[in-house]
């Protein structure tokens, strides 16, 4: 017999999980409303929070000042693709570690783990060094394959622990059909995680297109994307908030639009598995 949830523990749970949820969302909240203000209100104290002269006047200087849409595409180019890459790499090395493991498995993960306890100015001089040397700085390929290299030990860890849920003996008897393992894993295994997949696609998207360090460090303009485009906006001048807020709703925006989309697909990734 299930057990009756108080109406009063319901009402605390929802009020506890609105509030948290707009604590998360409210520096995006204040960042979209400080793009539609005039610089002299965007530091006015007290702050005005609604009750406020709108205007477009920042998205247009922003347009005026920089080529959005360039450093769109380079966004999207350098997310999808340093993660497309990493996928293409880390099924078959998760498929290995999953289904085929050996003493040294759990080693290799934690170390592949380890990796990301590094910081990434420690590597930052050799990285740029042999980048200056092959021609890669301000290259989309280059910066496509640094993040992949980047973001990979959480690829496999996330698509290992999403491979270890799949019953073995469903590809045992795929085998015994006489398939091979590259179609054991292009048509048994990848349909059956489709979820872990797919929401490790998602979330490494998020990571790429978020990345700040590397992207202001290896590029200038041919391969800079959004992060570079918000960064443009602190000069020695000082910080131009109404400007900036303009700049950071345009970069956020298109992958703020994918998450929602995407939100049922997301959870069901996170929590495959989870039931048996």
């Amino acid at each position: 017999m299930a057990r009756r949830v108080s109406p009063l523990r319901i009402a605390l749970t929802t009020v506890v999980a609105w509030t948290v949820g707009f604590v998360i969302f409210f520096p995006i909240l204040w960042t979209v409303l400080t793009s539609f203000k005039t610089e002299l209100e965007a530091f006015s104290s007290p702050p005005k929070f609604l009750f406020f002269k709108w205007t477009l006047e920042n998205y247009r200087l922003v347009q005026e000042r920089s080529d959005y849409l360039a450093h769109a595409w380079n966004s999207v180019a350098l997310s999808f693709g340093s993660v497309l890459l990493a996928m293409l790499i880390a099924v078959p090395a998760a498929w290995s570690m999953a289904f085929a493991p050996t003493e040294r498995t759990r080693g290799t993960l934690l170390w592949m783990l380890s990796t990301k306890m590094m910081p990434s100015v420690g590597v930052l001089v050799p990285i740029y060094l042999i980048y200056r040397d092959l021609g890669l700085l301000d290259s989309r390929v280059g910066l496509i394959a640094l993040l992949c290299l980047a973001n990979l030990p959480i690829v496999v860890w996330m698509l290992f622990t999403y491979f270890k849920e799949i019953p073995k003996g469903i590809l045992e008897a795929s085998r015994m059909d006489g398939i091979g393992t590259g179609r054991e894993i292009v048509f048994v295994l990848a349909p059956m995680a489709l979820p872990g997949i797919a929401s490790t696609l998602l979330l490494n998207v998020v990571l790429a297109w978020n990345e700040a360090f590397w992207t202001l460090n290896l590029t200038t303009s041919k391969a800079a994307p959004l992060t570079a485009f918000i960064a443009s906006y602190s000069s020695p001048e000082g910080l131009f908030w109404a400007k900036l807020s303009a700049a950071s709703t345009l970069a956020i925006a298109p992958i703020l639009v994918l998450g929602w989309l995407t939100q049922r697909q997301l959870v069901r990734g996170l929590t495959f598995g989870a039931v048996k």
